[in-house]
């Protein structure tokens, strides 16, 4: 079979496990799109614009372990970087492909359309190399395999994206076909001496402390280390937390794990053990200041152990080029057989003794088992209703996507059975991320029920996405929760910006399906109403159902109230003398 340069990249995303890339279509890359097409293994999905689209392509990643987003030059791909700004901040591996001038254009002094008016096109190579761990330019078939090749290859493994740019007239010329995909999949191996140095010197820092803990991070998946981390905390014994961004990348029915670790608005007695414990092993952990609630709950010092996804530094230590997940798997067999230090799950039992695994607050717990039985027709609908049906429709094959804002801290109340996934993009926290977010992962998991929550703010943001939903039958459950404005803001710093214009979600949605869509768009005012659109939601199957829910402003967790005091008071920081 003779190659192309888009034959041959469509290859390299089949061979790395893509069975979709996401596409907006733009003069420079139509050629591209042609050639990427040729690939049955690899199907073309559309998106509305190219903010969406990499979202969408940054979505489908976490279902999938990669992605692709394909657009066109300057106009499109300068919109799709904020998204790929985000992938690169949340550790997954999308691969942005911009279609780009003609290669005959390179220094020729021509001005082109869809540039910024002068004769450099390097503006956009240079803006990727920021937000990317590899950025190449193609203007030759010749270099293709190679430059492609490296971009893929880095992305795999550093967990970040990458950028290829392809000149228009490049993409449908013939190239050398490629190789193996093992040269694409297989890591290089951790150092072996640094490893062993890293597991005893990991191993002799536990075997010093009385009453470790473990704190998992969002880089976990990243490092590939989940299953490791639960046989770590077979082996110590030692109580488990999850860091917000990382919640279910550990198992919520293991019996060491205790519940999220966010200072104020951590689970019950959470951060009381963890103030209580000598020790602490941060595993893939983010200290940002929204993860540590203004700096206000942050591990830090000699008694943490920070092992990052490639590098491990403890008191006096620092190893570099290994792997997380081996450093753990060492520790653990290290410790097989030796006495638990499970003193931190001794104590948490004694001070939270109902379980051992999380737990609502009896408040919430309350609010939980009463608002399930408010059906009566004028009982106003409430956040904790809300909350409240969430958590009845979770199952094991339940991922839920939570928007930035108080949707973080109802999806944190949830109690997940072993299986269900929660995604959120904390460190990017870019509002409207969730709607192409839930339309990539459903389109990259099937298989798997897509419950999205999400603000009226940050839907407006985003909204086209639904339509594609539409397009494609996707049964995605979308809670639009209409609060009229952008609660988390208000909870921050308050003002007359924090308001917005208010939609007909419902009627949103019959826009989008025109005369061939089937999604559904419902109101509830009331419990009722939540109730009946809840099962109509469950039952629909031809496409995304969106409950558009209508809460009093001021109706939000308390935790988030919490927090945002803690955040505003490290933003309202003065300067420095």
């Amino acid at each position: 079979m003779s190659y192309t340069v888009g034959t041959y990249l469509a290859e390299r995303f089949a061979q790395i496990g893509l069975k979709h890339h996401f596409a907006v279509a733009g003069d420079y890359n139509l050629v591209l799109l042609d050639q990427l097409l040729m690939n049955k293994s690899c199907e073309q999905v559309y998106c509305c614009n190219e903010l969406n689209c990499g979202f969408s392509a940054e979505g489908y990643a976490r279902a999938n372990g990669a992605a692709a987003a394909v657009v066109t030059f300057s106009v499109g791909a300068l919109s799709a970087l904020n998204a790929i700004g985000g992938a690169y901040a949340e550790n997954l591996p999308v691969i942005l492909v911009s279609g780009a001038p003609n290669s005959n254009d390179h220094g020729s002094g021509h001005i082109l359309h869809h540039t910024i008016g002068t004769p450099d096109y390097s503006y956009q190579l240079q803006i990727a190399e920021k937000l990317t761990c590899a950025a190449v330019s193609i203007i030759s078939a010749e270099d293709a395999p190679e430059k492609i090749d490296y971009a893929i290859r880095t992305a795999l493994r550093e967990k970040k994206p990458a950028y290829i740019e392809i000149a228009c007239n490049v993409s449908a010329q013939p190239c050398a076909a490629p190789g193996p995909a093992s040269a694409l999949l297989t890591p290089p191996p951790s150092d072996h001496a640094t490893l062993q140095a890293a597991i005893k010197a990991v191993s002799s820092f536990v075997e010093k402390h009385e009453k470790p803990a473990i704190l998992i991070g969002s880089k976990l998946r990243a490092a590939g280390a989940e299953q490791a981390a639960v046989k770590l905390a077979d082996a110590l014994g030692c109580v488990v937390a999850t860091m917000a961004a990382a919640k279910s990348f550990f198992p919520e029915d293991h019996p060491n794990y205790v519940g999220t670790y966010w200072g104020s608005a951590s689970s019950p007695n959470v951060s009381e053990i963890f103030n209580w414990a000598d020790s602490v092993l941060a595993l893939g952990c983010v200290f940002n200041d929204y993860s540590t609630e203004g700096w206000t709950a942050w591990p830090k010092g000699s008694n943490v152990v920070n092992a990052d996804k490639e590098v491990t530094k403890l008191d006096g230590h620092a190893f570099d080029n290994i792997h997380l997940v081996d450093l753990l798997n060492g520790v653990a067999e290290h410790l097989k057989g030796k006495p638990k230090r499970d003193a931190t799950m001794v104590e948490f039992r004694r001070i939270h003794p109902e379980s051992a695994t999380p737990k609502e607050d009896d408040q919430s717990i309350k609010e939980r088992k009463s608002q399930i039985a408010r059906t009566s027709a004028d009982t106003k609908l409430t956040r904790a209703d809300i909350q409240a049906h969430l958590q009845k429709i979770l199952t094991p094959t339940t991922t839920v996507i939570g928007e930035t804002g108080d949707s973080w801290f109802n999806v944190m109340r949830t109690k997940l059975p072993h299986g269900a996934r929660v995604e959120f993009e904390m460190q990017w926290g870019h509002i409207g991320w969730s709607v192409p977010a839930a339309f990539g992962y459903a389109v990259g998991a099937p298989d798997r029920r897509t419950v999205l929550m999400v603000g009226d703010g940050s839907f407006q943001l985003t909204a086209q996405e639904v339509a594609q939903m539409i397009r494609r039958k996707l049964p995605v459950i979308i809670f639009l929760i209409n609060n009229a404005g952008y609660t988390i803001e208000v909870e921050i710093h308050d003002g007359p910006y924090n308001n917005i214009k208010n939609w007909d979600y419902a009627a949103v949605v019959e826009g989008f399906n025109a005369k061939d869509g089937h999604g559904k768009g419902l109101r509830a005012t009331t419990a009722a109403e939540l109730e009946k659109a809840v099962e109509t939601a469950l039952a629909h199957k031809e496409g995304p159902t969106l409950i558009e829910c209508v809460i009093p402003r001021d109706d939000c967790t308390g935790e988030l109230i919490s927090w945002g005091r803690h955040v505003a008071t490290a933003n309202a920081r003065p300067p420095a003398k």
